[in-house]
């Protein structure tokens, strides 16, 4: 189901059914559009909700659920009196709690990495760079499973089973009508590196040259030969959303948290990085070609 939101210029656009979590980013950015329109601090607005500056914070980055009063309290304090202005984003409240597909799975889950999911679920583009693993959208089980188990070692089967579950799950957003556009450049060394043995790095392999085939779908490999790169500092992603309120947001991901940029001056800095890792890669075709003289040797 789709619901409205107001723009920066005060009218409302519409957006397609997306992810709790970027419902609540969408209605924090509105709110903090608000205050700072009436010059109210993050203190006076937490007054007001009986809330800390901190959670006004939370609120306007979209990072905790809404209660529908204090934002009802809230418009009101920022002169949002018609009932015709307030609905939009009151309907929009709702619909930000409601949990998403992944709730089954949120015992498994940080709650930092539920934010991802529920972005990439969201995004209409996502651009990463990967010099360890095959990015997850990309993962076959055989060699999700791998992978979980780096970090999931005395793990039993069935809840790894419910891991490589949720990652597959995820991986329904490269597919349907209007198929998420991901293009991964990855270093030479997550292909070489047999993760469950060779067997299923074959397969992984065999699985990458066939999701190559779509056209949402691009990857390049950076070959040892080119030396150093732009991504000395890791692993990241670019996730880009279809609605013009939302900024872009990189995701770098650590070992029990993660971070998320969205000042424009920081996503613009990995853009560029990753403009400068895709010129230095193999192009797509000459990837293509080179993950199948893997598969030969």
């Amino acid at each position: 189901m789709g619901v409205s939101a107001l723009s920066a210029e005060g009218n409302v656009v519409g957006y397609s059914p997306g992810s709790p979590t970027v419902l609540r980013i969408l209605l924090g950015t509105q709110l903090r559009r608000l205050r700072t329109e009436k010059r109210i601090s993050r203190e006076d607005a937490g007054y007001a909700i009986r809330a800390s500056h901190a959670k006004i914070s939370r609120l306007e980055l979209g990072q905790v659920s809404f209660k529908e009063r204090d934002v009802a309290d809230l418009l009101t304090l920022y002169g949002v009196t018609d009932e015709a202005e307030r609905a939009p984003l009151l309907e929009l409240a709702r619909q930000a709690n409601a949990p998403g597909w992944w709730h089954k799975y949120s015992d498994l889950l940080p709650g930092w990495f539920e934010v991802y999911i529920g972005l990439e679920g969201a995004a209409s583009v996502i651009r990463t760079y990967e010099n360890q693993f095959i990015p997850g959208l990309l993962q076959t089980p055989e060699y999700a499973r791998a992978v979980i188990k780096l970090a999931h070692e005395t793990t039993p089967e069935g809840e790894l089973d419910r891991r490589v579950a949720l990652r597959t799950r995820r991986q329904e957003r490269l597919a349907g009508g209007r198929p998420l556009k991901l293009w991964a450049v990855i270093d030479e060394a997550v292909v070489r590196r047999a993760l469950g043995g060779r067997e299923v790095m074959r397969r992984q392999i065999e699985h990458l040259l066939e999701m190559t085939k779509r056209s949402n779908i691009t990857v390049q490999v950076i070959p040892f030969e080119r030396g150093g790169h732009a991504a000395a500092g890791g692993p990241f992603s670019i996730l880009r959303f279809p609605e013009r309120e939302l900024p872009d947001v990189v995701y770098l991901e650590q070992l029990t948290s993660a971070l998320y940029l969205d000042k424009p001056a920081e996503s613009e800095h990995y853009m560029q990085v990753m403009d400068r890792l895709s010129v230095q890669a193999d192009s797509p075709e000459q990837t293509k070609r080179f993950l199948e003289r893997l598969l030969s040797v």
